[in-house]
């Protein structure tokens, strides 16, 4: 008795570990990852630090029992890893060309506010404030600075037909707006605030009242990646931490 016993117990803990969405201890998903503070930074010891950084490893690390390893580098290099397989996921706004070759989660777990920066001294300054849509931007024919993989960007500003210019890292769209090499930024104030003043020219930058859009972020994994199959868990536990407030206090220590 004791032997079937042993022997079914086994039986069913195989069963729960090929279950979908189990993750077994030990195992690692790797996330590639940009340095934009808050949402990522790099510490004075190199480790990292901000606060995605704290709801996923609170949500993988220690509510799904997988282990992450995280690697900074620059967002367009960190879409290419994931595509190309050599890091398992990404955090990021879901479209149409990363669902080519990732797959993500239902709910968002963070909505990133979007507002119009401009640079002190405007001649058309007027204008810019009285802008309410991405079709008052286009009409006016504004000139938008941002980064290299922005993929909203690419799908609401580029692609319509906005004029944009583009820079590798995050920060130095502050020096290209500073420097009157557009007209405008679209950025998350927060995120803003810190890249403003790492690119030493906040008294060349004005935030403006003007608010876009929402951004989605999730959780995105690719194809290539054997960890796809958490992804319906990781929409669990992430609802979970939005309703019991663990997302909120984590947001709440940064800004």
């Amino acid at each position: 008795m004791v032997k079937k016993t042993i022997g079914m117990t086994g039986f069913i803990l195989v069963l729960l570990w090929m279950m979908p969405g189990q993750t077994p201890a030990g195992q690692t998903l790797s996330i590639a990852h940009p340095e934009f503070y808050p949402f990522f930074e790099r510490s004075d010891n190199g480790a990292t630090t901000g606060f995605f950084y704290d709801i996923i490893v609170e949500a993988i690390d220690h509510r799904m029992n997988l282990k992450t390893r995280w690697g900074q580098m620059p967002w367009k290099r960190c879409q290419q890893q994931v595509r190309s397989g050599n890091y398992d996921a990404m955090i990021t706004v879901p479209t149409d060309e990363r669902a080519s070759y990732s797959k993500t989660h239902t709910d968002p777990f963070y909505l990133k506010q979007l507002k119009v920066f401009t640079y002190r001294g405007h001649d058309r300054s007027n204008e810019i404030l009285r802008i309410r849509s991405i079709s008052d931007i286009k009409q006016g024919a504004f000139t938008v600075i941002t980064y290299s993989g922005n993929g909203w960007h690419k799908k609401n500003i580029s692609g319509v037909g906005i004029v944009s210019f583009e820079t590798s890292e995050v920060h130095n769209v502050w020096k290209m707006l500073a420097a009157r090499r557009g007209d405008i930024v679209i950025e998350w104030p927060v995120g803003a605030r810190a890249g403003i003043e790492k690119a030493d020219v906040v008294s060349k930058i004005v935030e403006t009242d003007v608010m876009l859009d929402a951004m989605p972020f999730h959780l995105l994994i690719s194809k290539r990646s054997e960890h796809i199959k958490i992804l319906s868990r990781f929409n669990m536990i992430i609802k979970e931490m939005l309703y019991d407030g663990t997302i909120q206090k984590i947001i709440s220590t940064y800004y």
